[in-house]
């Protein structure tokens, strides 16, 4: 599951990165705890055939839906069926995209009690893309661009802090995962573990808990304390 993460690199940088036009308007800020329903960037293929940076809200809303209200819920879609569900198939199908990030949190409970935060990140400091999907909702204030995020199932070491992942892109995917068409079990393959291998497990502090929070401060690594043993993997 990936229900919080962080992007905070710039419009400019992104486009250049992901080699696409700026279409954020000015939109795009950075957020170090983004949290469902959140504006996010993505990039994506318009219906002219062009690679654009944009902005959208973070939850799905298929096209037929009658109100943007559970968006909250679709947040993630699961690579197992997300080929054949109703409410994202047609997305898979047609309208992929990549989201960018820094890295995402997940939540580990501990036997002595409470959580421990931890922050997946690479090592190197490059940008990570998950694999998303987008949908447009017309709505009376307009068109609503929104996306899902992709999730399987932990690999390697990020198996004993959650039992499910993003659907991580390394940068040779990212073209295919764009483009038209393609085998869906190809296109729904988890990374290799030695790419896995060069992100950080990071143990952060409890403030990113709270949506409210925002700022550099919350991917800072704390000291593990000796009782942050895993009692079980939680969805949080």
């Amino acid at each position: 599951m990936c229900g919080r993460y962080a992007t905070t690199r710039s419009a400019g940088d992104l486009s250049a990165l992901f080699e696409s036009y700026d279409d954020t308007d000015g939109r795009l800020a950075p957020d170090h705890n983004v949290a469902p329903t959140d504006p996010v960037p993505l990039v994506r293929v318009t219906p002219e055939g062009h690679r654009a940076l944009s902005v959208g809200r973070w939850g799905l809303v298929p096209a037929w839906s009658r109100s943007p209200a559970g968006a909250a819920r679709m947040i993630n879609a699961r690579s197992e069926t997300v080929a054949t569900s109703r409410a994202y198939a047609g997305a898979f199908a047609r309208r992929r995209c990549l989201v960018p990030a820094d890295g995402w949190y997940e939540w580990v409970r501990l036997a002595g009690g409470g959580k421990q935060a931890y922050y997946m990140t690479p090592l190197d400091g490059s940008v990570l893309a998950f694999a998303g999907i987008w949908s447009v909702w017309e709505g009376s204030a307009g068109p609503l661009l929104t996306c899902s995020v992709l999730t399987t199932a932990a690999l390697g070491e990020l198996a004993e802090v959650h039992d499910r992942m993003p659907l991580l892109l390394p940068r040779e995917r990212w073209a295919g995962w764009l483009a038209p068409g393609g085998e869906p079990d190809a296109l729904l393959s988890p990374p290799p573990l030695d790419w896995l291998g060069g992100l950080e497990i990071r143990p952060v502090g409890p403030a990113v808990g709270d949506v409210r929070n925002d700022g550099p401060e919350l991917t800072a690594r704390v000291p593990l304390a000796r009782s942050a043993e895993p009692e079980e993997l939680t969805l949080f």
